[in-house]
Order: structure tokens, then C-alpha cells, then sequence
């Protein structure tokens, strides 16, 4: 199923359920600065409320559903990975070191003789 053809196949109802819990938690923002005089804490739960009311709202639509399914298939995907042992990782580690220092060794030498070069051209340089 293509991403347009998904986007089609949901329906109003769950546009609407997205647009509610937007709403829930837009109001938890602005409970937050009309409560001004409340109790810092107060004022916090009000935005947390929100937040929860709107990812709760959205857990229950055909959106969330289809975000559970991607994290259940990610995590699959991540049981399929073969991790390096301590070995590999450190002789990976050691290469790449050592072909870092040859490549600045080249660079040096390469900036030392093209400074050189400019300085017998331009008579120009330190």
C-alpha cells in the first residue's frame, strides 16, 4: 500500500480524532497562561493533562494503531541485528583510526608542499 493510497484510507472520523487531540493539547498550553496566578504546579498538570488527553485520543484512532504497528515491526527489526562482539568493535575501531591518521598525514604533507609551490610562483607566504 502506497502512502497516498494509506492517507486515503483513512477516514473523517479519524481526522477528527486527530484534530481533537491537537485541540486537547493546545488547550493545555493555554490553560497554562490563563492560570497565570494558580500554583506553578497546577499550571503544569494542566499542560500535561493536555498532552496525555491528545496522545491518548490519537493511541485510539486508526493513526495510533498504525504507529503501534510500525514500533512492533521495528522492534522485530531490531531482534534481526547481529551486534558486533568486543573484538570486531575494536579492530573496527583501530582501522579507523589508523586510516584517520593516514589521511591527515597525507593532507599535511599535501598543504605543505602546495604552500610551498604558491610561495616559489607568487614569491608570496611564510
Amino acid at each position: 500500500m502506497t502512502d497516498e493510497t494509506k492517507l486515503e484510507a483513512f477516514g473523517t472520523a479519524d481526522k477528527a480524532k486527530l484534530w481533537i487531540a491537537v485541540l486537547a493539547a493546545v488547550a493545555g498550553v493555554v490553560a497554562y497562561y490563563v492560570l497565570g496566578t494558580q500554583a506553578e504546579w497546577v499550571r503544569w498538570l494542566c499542560v500535561v493533562g493536555g498532552l496525555a488527553a491528545g496522545a491518548l485520543i490519537v493511541g485510539l484512532s486508526r493513526y495510533g494503531s498504525e504507529f503501534r504497528q510500525f514500533v512492533v515491526s521495528a522492534r522485530v527489526e531490531l531482534r534481526k541485528i547481529v551486534w558486533p562482539n568486543r573484538q570486531e568493535t575494536a579492530m573496527t575501531t583501530l582501522v579507523v583510526f589508523v586510516f584517520v591518521a593516514i589521511a591527515g598525514l597525507f593532507f599535511w604533507g599535501l598543504d605543505v608542499v602546495l604552500a610551498w609551490a604558491t610561495k616559489m610562483l607568487t614569491g608570496q607566504g611564510g
